[in-house]
């Protein structure tokens, strides 16, 4: 039998990658003759490079400035002239100095020059996957990355950071790099916030990272604006898609993806299994394994087990789903599609032992899971 499993990352123990491997040597102990394609997937965030990787892309590595400005070095990936960048690795609250936050100050300029080092490679097709940023800049620091500039009344250059934006005067946009032109971007992200308001970037993501009540009124403050200086840029379409589903993602870099870059926003998903070719791979399939660390009511609003899920349903292929705990009832179970789920809570009490020592565990949902292949065989 072959067997496609294409699970995300189980949050703070194993990623994608991992998870395949588990479950593959668990599998092939019960029954060595099983065909096995792994593909690790992902919803746009966490993980997504990783799920490129292991669909034929090619890492690259560059030094970039990381969220408070100091240099980190950060992967991206590229096949022919499709790049895919994973946000959080150049601009994300993991690769904060020590961990320590810097709500107001921290900057999304990494990422556009992460862009344009996936420019210089090639790229005319930047997928942007989104989400751990640490910065809530409006994605003045992208721009800026790109070539833009922020500058005071004085006509001098503004801090990074969201705060900084407070004392912004002009945006100029005539350096920006000339292949943006002729560049798609793909904004993959699941956040339907705008940047503004009660809903927006600083109200409902500041807090994470690390701003204070009154941090919030001061950058949601200092981002409108932003909006409205940068209004005189590029028009009405600065205000337009400050209002839009996804501007709030990351911190606003959904805004200045959306604005600046003309990016299309999609479910992140629904990208990653695009460019995995996953509906391609399920061809001859006899199950999917799907999963991710907590398989639960949020899973069903449309995060990667569901994305696998609909596949394999489009392709008639029966599905079951690995996870770290499972929060659903048996009726949720059988509607969303899945034949079984298999817990690592279900076999081990512990939750300790299922976060820190989840790749044996998998190992064995594994061989649970080629038995009862086996049984349902004879």
């Amino acid at each position: 039998m072959r067997i496609v499993i294409a699970p995300d990352k189980f949050k703070g123990s194993l990623s994608a990658p991992e998870v395949v491997e588990h479950l593959t040597t668990g599998l092939r102990a019960v029954d060595p003759t099983l065909e096995v394609l792994g593909l690790p997937v992902a919803d746009g965030g966490e993980g997504t490079l990783d799920a490129a990787i292991g669909s034929g892309f090619t890492r690259r590595s560059v030094t970039v400035a990381g969220p408070t400005g100091q240099p980190v070095e950060a992967d991206f990936a590229v096949r022919g002239d499709e790049a895919v960048i994973e946000m959080a690795l150049a601009s994300g609250l993991a690769v904060l100095p020590g961990g320590e936050k810097d709500g107001r100050g921290a900057t999304s300029l990494g990422t556009g020059q992460l862009i344009r080092a996936a420019l210089d490679a090639g790229a005319r097709t930047v997928i942007l996957g989104v989400g751990g940023s640490a910065n809530t800049d409006g994605g003045a620091g992208v721009i800026k990355g790109l070539g833009g500039r922020f500058l005071d009344a004085q006509g001098e250059e503004l801090p990074d950071g969201g705060a900084a934006l407070a004392l912004l005067d002009r945006v100029d946009l005539s350096g920006l790099d000339v292949r943006l032109e002729g560049t798609r971007f793909i904004l993959a992200s699941d956040v339907d916030n705008p940047l503004l308001g009660d809903n927006g970037a600083p109200a409902v993501f500041g807090p994470q990272k690390g701003l204070s009540p009154e941090d919030v009124t001061e950058i949601d403050a200092a981002l409108a604006h932003f909006v409205d200086v940068l209004g005189r840029e590029i028009g009405a379409k600065a205000a337009t898609d400050a209002a839009a589903p996804g501007a709030g993602a990351a911190g606003g870099v959904g805004y200045a993806a959306l604005a600046v870059l003309d990016a299309e926003r999609r479910r992140g998903v629904d990208v990653v299994l695009d460019f995995t070719g996953l509906a391609g791979k399920l061809a001859g399939a006899g199950l999917v394994i799907t999963g991710e660390g907590s398989l639960d009511e949020q899973s069903l609003g449309g995060k990667t087990p569901m994305g696998v899920a609909d596949a394999a349903r489009a392709a008639g292929i029966p599905i079951v789903a690995v996870c770290g705990r499972t929060l659903l009832n048996e009726e949720q179970i059988s509607t969303s599609g899945f034949q079984a789920v298999y817990s690592l809570t279900s076999i081990e009490d512990d939750i300790d032992k299922c976060i820190n020592e989840a790749g044996p565990l998998v190992e064995k949902l594994g061989g649970i899971i080629a038995t009862s292949l086996i049984k349902q065989s004879n």
